[in-house]
């Protein structure tokens, strides 16, 4: 793994500013949640946009790397409620899904409206995030804060990429470790470094889903918190499992059969609800596009799905229930000129 410098930082920077792909750029939540031509009882969602909670980014952060960083735009946000305001999270880039991130905060107070915070919270320290910090997951247990996030890495010619071969799922030019923070406030963080050893990712791995109740608390299944991985280690699924959220383990546990809709691409979010586990996940059907869907399980046999649903919110910090009803934010429908976050809301 290559040392992390000013100059590394500032070659990755020039690069995300000549970033561009136009399916990216062209997506929308709407078309994933907003209408579903059924809707069974267990199936959270569908949702709305909600203009009066819409964030706006204003002015350009401080670089503390001193390499001139600034963003273009804001997505894939995690939000959590803490004494009645929301704090969210969110994925700052040169250009909209380009490497090279840094991680925000802002909060939102009833009859205020929102104040971004002192930002970056999470920029480039360590070397597997040379490229770029992305796509915060924030969780609440016994009164404090976990943020996972993906730290984003060169991979050519590494001394990592000839110890852990991927042969089933092939990688391209980067890594992508799960990496962690913790705070007891969601004001100061703690980086605690790489969450899931290279032995299990085989130097990519995305998710870091936990079950949440939907207020942000992590939710223990038959005694133990659970984390999905759904995307890299080498083509298998594995799930994470800790009694204490600090210390894990991990092991190859099938939990999701998407054949009959087409191909898994990545595991959004997970919310418990009643006596049910849901899954949000995002995958690419039969014809090659982007689609989004949920799977049912029951709380005591949380990796047999009992049902699929096509529709979902693609919500990849996670679903929270604010003021009774489904809530999340993204930033895939703002138009190219506007760092702009919209919260969606469920009918009900």
């Amino acid at each position: 793994m290559q040392n992390l410098t000013a100059d590394l930082l500032r070659d990755g920077l020039d690069r995300a500013l000549q970033h561009s792909n136009a399916t990216t750029d062209a997506l929308s939540t709407d078309k994933f949640s907003a209408d579903w031509d059924e809707r069974p009882e267990w199936a959270v969602g569908p949702f709305r946009r909600d203009d009066s909670l819409t964030f706006r980014l204003e002015g350009q952060w401080p670089d503390p790397t001193g390499i001139g960083w600034t963003s273009a735009s804001i997505f894939n946000p995690s939000l959590i409620e803490r004494d009645g305001r929301l704090h969210l999270f969110y994925r700052a880039s040169p250009r909209k899904e380009s490497l090279d991130s840094r991680i925000g905060t802002a909060v939102y107070t009833p009859g205020h409206g929102w104040t971004d915070g002192e930002n970056p919270v999470v920029y480039p320290t360590f070397d597997n995030e040379l490229l770029g910090v992305e796509d915060p997951k924030v969780y609440r247990v016994n009164g404090r804060y976990y943020l996972f996030y993906n730290g984003i890495w060169p991979l050519e010619g590494t001394d990592e990429q000839r110890a852990y071969p991927s042969p089933g799922w092939p990688l391209e030019e980067v890594g992508c470790d799960i990496n962690l923070a913790v705070s007891d406030d969601l004001v100061h963080w703690e980086k605690r470094g790489r969450a899931v050893p290279h032995e299990i990712t085989h130097l990519w791995a995305k998710g870091a889903v936990v079950p949440t109740d939907g207020t942000g608390a992590a939710v223990r299944i038959g005694g133990e918190y659970l984390m999905f991985l759904s995307e890299g280690c080498n083509g298998r699924p594995i799930v994470g499992r800790s009694t204490d959220f600090e210390d894990w383990t991990f092991n190859e546990q099938p939990y999701l059969d998407v054949s009959s809709l087409g191909h898994l691409h990545e595991v959004a979010c997970a919310v418990v609800t009643r006596d049910h586990l849901v899954l949000d996940f995002f995958y690419g059907d039969h014809d090659g596009q982007f689609a989004a869907a949920q799977a049912l399980y029951d709380l005591k046999d949380p990796f047999t799905q009992l049902a699929l649903h096509r529709g979902g919110s693609l919500a990849w910090g996670g679903l929270i229930s604010y003021e009774g009803r489904w809530t999340f934010a993204q930033g895939w429908d703002a138009p190219s000129d506007r760092r702009e976050l919209y919260l969606y809301r469920s009918e009900n």
